[in-house]
Protein backbone atom coordinates (compact mmCIF):
# COMPACT_ATOMS: atom_id res chain seq x y z
CA UNK A 1 0.00 0.00 0.00
CA UNK A 2 1.21 3.74 -0.59
CA UNK A 3 -0.30 6.30 1.38
CA UNK A 4 -0.44 10.45 0.14
CA UNK A 5 -0.97 13.17 2.60
CA UNK A 6 -1.51 16.99 0.62
CA UNK A 7 -0.41 19.53 2.42
CA UNK A 8 0.13 23.85 1.75
CA UNK A 9 -3.55 24.57 0.37
CA UNK A 10 -5.36 27.91 1.19
CA UNK A 11 -6.55 30.98 0.66
CA UNK A 12 -4.82 33.61 -1.82
CA UNK A 13 -5.57 36.50 -3.98
CA UNK A 14 -5.69 36.48 -7.86
CA UNK A 15 -2.10 36.84 -8.92
CA UNK A 16 -0.61 35.05 -5.47
CA UNK A 17 1.35 31.71 -5.19
CA UNK A 18 1.33 28.34 -2.79
CA UNK A 19 3.31 25.43 -2.77
CA UNK A 20 1.51 21.95 -2.28
CA UNK A 21 3.03 19.12 -0.60
CA UNK A 22 2.32 15.38 -1.04
CA UNK A 23 4.82 12.85 1.29
CA UNK A 24 4.37 9.20 0.45
CA UNK A 25 4.79 6.48 2.77
CA UNK A 26 4.56 2.45 1.84
CA UNK A 27 5.97 0.88 -0.89
CA UNK A 28 9.50 2.87 -2.94
CA UNK A 29 8.16 6.39 -3.63
CA UNK A 30 10.82 6.11 -6.75
CA UNK A 31 9.26 3.90 -8.85
CA UNK A 32 6.20 5.80 -9.58
CA UNK A 33 4.94 8.51 -11.59
CA UNK A 34 3.59 11.18 -9.64
CA UNK A 35 0.70 12.93 -10.18
CA UNK A 36 -1.47 16.06 -9.40
CA UNK A 37 -5.38 16.04 -10.08
CA UNK A 38 -7.71 18.97 -9.06
CA UNK A 39 -11.79 19.06 -8.74
CA UNK A 40 -13.58 22.16 -8.50
CA UNK A 41 -17.56 22.36 -7.16
CA UNK A 42 -19.67 20.80 -9.85
CA UNK A 43 -16.91 19.48 -11.95
CA UNK A 44 -14.83 16.53 -12.71
CA UNK A 45 -11.44 15.31 -11.54
CA UNK A 46 -8.96 16.95 -13.83
CA UNK A 47 -5.41 16.44 -14.82
CA UNK A 48 -3.22 19.10 -13.55
CA UNK A 49 0.47 17.87 -13.47
CA UNK A 50 2.65 14.91 -13.45
CA UNK A 51 6.26 13.86 -13.00
CA UNK A 52 8.29 10.66 -13.57
CA UNK A 53 10.47 8.54 -11.11
CA UNK A 54 13.79 10.49 -11.99
CA UNK A 55 12.42 13.82 -12.12
CA UNK A 56 13.57 14.20 -15.80
CA UNK A 57 9.99 14.00 -17.57
CA UNK A 58 7.51 16.40 -16.41
CA UNK A 59 3.74 17.06 -17.74
CA UNK A 60 0.93 19.50 -17.62
CA UNK A 61 -2.09 20.74 -18.75
CA UNK A 62 -2.46 24.01 -20.66
CA UNK A 63 -4.19 25.96 -18.65
CA UNK A 64 -0.82 25.78 -15.81
CA UNK A 65 1.79 25.63 -18.28
CA UNK A 66 3.98 28.48 -17.21
CA UNK A 67 2.72 29.03 -14.14
CA UNK A 68 2.69 25.89 -12.21
CA UNK A 69 5.83 23.41 -11.77
CA UNK A 70 5.68 20.10 -10.19
CA UNK A 71 8.71 18.62 -9.04
CA UNK A 72 9.94 15.26 -6.40
CA UNK A 73 12.29 14.66 -3.45
CA UNK A 74 12.94 11.29 -3.52
CA UNK A 75 14.93 11.15 -0.56
CA UNK A 76 11.91 12.97 1.44
CA UNK A 77 9.23 10.72 -0.05
CA UNK A 78 7.81 14.01 -1.53
CA UNK A 79 6.41 15.42 -4.43
CA UNK A 80 5.75 19.37 -4.71
CA UNK A 81 3.67 21.82 -6.63
CA UNK A 82 4.64 25.36 -6.65
CA UNK A 83 1.35 27.62 -8.01
CA UNK A 84 2.19 30.94 -9.14
CA UNK A 85 0.19 33.18 -10.87
CA UNK A 86 -2.86 31.69 -9.46
CA UNK A 87 -6.37 32.74 -11.05
CA UNK A 88 -10.01 31.99 -9.35
CA UNK A 89 -10.48 28.98 -12.06
CA UNK A 90 -7.75 27.77 -10.05
CA UNK A 91 -9.96 27.14 -6.79
CA UNK A 92 -10.52 23.51 -6.19
CA UNK A 93 -9.54 20.65 -3.96
CA UNK A 94 -6.24 19.02 -5.33
CA UNK A 95 -5.34 15.94 -5.11
CA UNK A 96 -1.90 13.98 -5.01
CA UNK A 97 -2.04 10.65 -6.77
CA UNK A 98 0.58 7.93 -7.83
CA UNK A 99 0.64 5.14 -10.59
CA UNK A 100 3.40 3.34 -12.16
CA UNK A 101 3.13 4.81 -15.36
CA UNK A 102 1.99 8.32 -16.45
CA UNK A 103 -1.65 9.14 -17.36
CA UNK A 104 -3.68 12.22 -17.32
CA UNK A 105 -7.19 10.41 -16.70
CA UNK A 106 -7.88 9.75 -13.00
CA UNK A 107 -9.63 6.75 -12.93
CA UNK A 108 -6.09 4.93 -13.62
CA UNK A 109 -4.44 6.13 -10.97
CA UNK A 110 -3.36 3.74 -8.37
CA UNK A 111 -3.32 5.65 -4.96
CA UNK A 112 -4.53 8.80 -3.78
CA UNK A 113 -4.48 11.09 -1.10
CA UNK A 114 -7.59 13.15 0.18
CA UNK A 115 -6.81 16.53 -0.83
CA UNK A 116 -5.92 19.93 -0.14
CA UNK A 117 -7.90 22.79 -0.65
CA UNK A 118 -6.83 26.48 -2.59
CA UNK A 119 -9.11 29.07 -2.57
CA UNK A 120 -7.85 31.87 -5.66
CA UNK A 121 -10.03 34.99 -4.27
CA UNK A 122 -10.78 37.84 -7.23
Amino acid sequence: QVQLVESGGGLVQAGGSLRLSCAVSGRTFSSYYMHWFRQAPGKEREFVAAISWSGGRTYYRNSVKGRFTISRDNAKNTVYLQMNSLRPEDTAVYYCAADVNYDNVARAMDYWGKGTLVTVSS
